[in-house]
């Protein structure tokens, strides 16, 4: 569920949804629901980052306060749904669509832990998919690094291979 309002968002929950995407203005009362039934937060905080610059910029109203009180919310949340357990992934949000490393990036900024920020747009992800991860007979997907991802987020955008389905694509 794509939810950019407070209602929107408790109404997707107690609805049981899958996934929280954006979840812009979700009170963390009730992140530990999400954690419960299992409802993954997909935040596609790069979608949101410049928007806020622009509301940053813009006179004072009503309109503008509440946008950027939810863009907190969001920063915030990322945090306390880890703390709670509730699945946050990695998401790419609008167009032209970010980048999975970008959103890791913001996960981790946020305060996301590092192994878990990874996670969120790889193994995690796979996870939650239902997609195998490293197993014998799993499809053969892999991106390297030169350098730790994890100690160095800022390579996250720069692979120096790509596997897809066995096929070496860079």
């Amino acid at each position: 569920m794509h939810c950019q309002t407070g209602e929107g968002s408790r109404n997707a929950v107690l609805a049981g949804a899958d996934s929280l995407e954006h979840g812009m203005h979700l009170d963390p009362d009730l992140l530990d629901l999400m954690a419960e039934q299992g409802t993954a937060y997909i935040l596609t905080l790069p979608a949101f980052a410049e928007s806020a610059e622009v509301w940053r910029g813009r006179e004072s109203s009503a309109k503008r306060s509440s946008w950027l009180l939810g863009w907190q919310g969001m920063i915030d949340n990322v945090r306390l749904a880890h703390e709670a357990g509730v699945t946050v992934l990695a998401g790419t949000g609008t167009f032209p669509c970010g980048t999975v490393a970008t959103e890791s990036q913001w996960l981790l900024r946020a305060g996301m832990p590092a192994e878990e920020a990874l996670g969120a747009a790889s193994w995690t992800a796979r996870d939650w998919l239902g997609l195998p991860g490293l197993i014998d007979g799993a499809p053969a997907d892999l991106v390297a690094y030169d350098r730790d991802p994890a100690a160095e987020p800022e390579v996250l955008g720069r692979p120096m291979r790509v596997i897809l389905r066995g096929q070496v694509m860079r």
